[in-house]
C-alpha cells in the first residue's frame, strides 16, 4: 500500500497542526474523530462540502460503507461551505501523509493548486461529484451534469407537450456561486428553450434554503404568468417548495429541480411537483472511495466513472420514500 513520491520527512510542530485541524473537523469512519494514524491502513481523506443537506450525508454513508469493507481508514473533514477551509484540508491531508484524498470541490478552480501539491506529494486524488479539470485528478466520479440537465430540460419539453404548452414560461431558482449548478442551469436552459420555452427570469438562492426561499418568493411575486419553475440544487428546490406553499401557487405552478428530500417528496405528493433529477450520491461516495483504494494498491485509474440519475415522479417516488422519512 505504500505509495511513491511520498514525503518523507515532517517537522513536528506542521505534523501536530496538521492533526489538531483534522481532528477539530473531521471524523472516521465510525464517526469519531481521526488521530490520523490510521493503524497501519490505508489512509484516504474525503473532503466534503457540508453535512447539512441530505445529499452529503449520503455520500458520506456510502464512503464510510466502502471504508469498512476495504479496510480503509476514513476521514471526513467537514468544510461548512468554506472553499478555503477545503484547501487547508488538502493540505493537512498531505503533512499527515495520507494515501488519497477525495475533493467534493467547493470552488472548481480554486481546488487545483491543493491537489496539485497532493499529486505531486504522491497521494492519489479522487474529484466528487463537481468536476476539477486538471491533470492532478486521477479520476473524476458522478453525474455528468450536463448530460443530465438536457435530460431534465426534455422531460420538461414533454411534460410542456402534454399541457399544450407551445411557449411555456420558465423561472430559474440557481445558485450563481456554484459551478455545478451553473452548468445544470445553462444545459437545462438552452435544452427548453431549443423547444420554444421562455427563460421569464433566474434568481440566485445562493445555495441556501432561506435565501432560496426569499427568491423564489420574489419570483412567484414579480412573474404571476410562469407556468413552471425549475431550481438547480437541494437548497433552491428545498426554497421554491416552500415559496410555492408559502405563496399559495400550488395551483398555478410545476415544480421541476435537483436533489430529493422528504419536503421535495410532499410536493410530489401534493402534484406541484412534477419531476426531480435523482443522483446517487450514496454510490458516488462508495465509488470514490473504492477507486482511491484501488488507486493507491497500484491499480490504473479508471479516470471517470459515471453515476446514472433517475427522474422522480409520482409514478416512482415511492421506492425514495425510506430514504426520506
Amino acid at each position: 500500500m505504500a505509495r511513491s513520491n511520498r514525503l518523507t520527512r515532517l517537522t513536528v510542530t506542521s505534523a501536530l497542526l496538521a492533526t489538531g485541524l483534522l481532528a477539530a473537523a473531521c471524523g472516521g469512519t465510525d464517526g469519531a474523530a481521526s488521530d490520523g494514524s490510521g493503524g497501519g491502513k490505508l489512509r484516504v481523506g474525503l473532503v466534503q462540502i457540508n453535512q447539512q443537506a441530505v445529499f452529503f450525508n449520503e455520500m458520506n454513508a456510502g464512503a464510510q460503507q466502502a471504508a469498512q469493507e476495504a479496510g480503509v481508514d476514513l476521514t471526513i473533514f467537514n468544510a461548512n461551505d468554506d472553499a478555503a477551509k477545503q484547501n487547508e484540508a488538502v493540505d493537512n491531508f498531505v503533512q499527515q501523509q495520507f494515501d488519497a484524498v477525495i475533493v467534493v470541490a467547493i470552488d472548481v478552480e480554486g481546488i487545483k493548486p491543493a491537489v496539485k501539491i497532493a499529486k505531486d506529494a504522491g497521494l492519489k486524488v479522487v474529484a466528487v461529484d463537481a468536476i476539477v479539470d486538471s491533470p492532478a485528478v486521477d479520476t473524476q466520479v458522478g453525474v455528468d451534469n450536463a448530460a443530465a440537465a438536457k435530460e431534465a430540460g426534455a422531460f420538461v419539453n414533454d411534460w410542456a407537450k402534454q399541457q399544450n404548452l407551445a411557449t411555456p414560461k420558465i423561472g430559474v431558482v440557481g445558485a450563481l456561486n456554484s459551478f455545478i449548478q451553473n452548468i445544470r442551469k445553462d444545459d437545462f436552459n438552452a435544452t427548453v428553450q431549443a423547444n420554444g420555452a421562455e427563460i421569464v427570469q433566474t434568481v440566485d438562492g445562493q445555495n441556501k434554503q432561506e435565501a432560496a426561499m426569499t427568491a423564489a418568493e420574489n419570483l412567484l411575486t414579480s412573474r404571476s404568468d410562469m407556468d413552471a419553475i425549475y431550481a438547480t440544487g437541494e437548497p433552491a428546490l428545498l426554497g421554491t417548495v416552500a415559496a410555492v406553499k408559502s405563496q399559495n401557487a400550488a395551483d398555478r405552478v410545476k415544480v421541476f429541480g435537483w436533489d430529493l428530500t422528504k419536503e421535495a417528496i410532499s410536493g410530489i405528493d401534493a402534484g406541484f411537483v412534477a419531476g426531480v433529477v435523482q443522483q446517487d450520491p450514496r454510490t458516488e461516495g462508495y465509488e470514490a472511495v473504492k477507486e482511491a483504494k484501488a488507486l493507491a494498491d497500484g491499480g490504473q485509474a479508471k479516470k471517470s466513472i459515471d453515476v446514472p440519475i433517475t427522474i422522480v415522479t409520482k409514478d416512482n417516488v415511492d421506492k425514495y420514500r425510506t430514504t426520506f422519512k
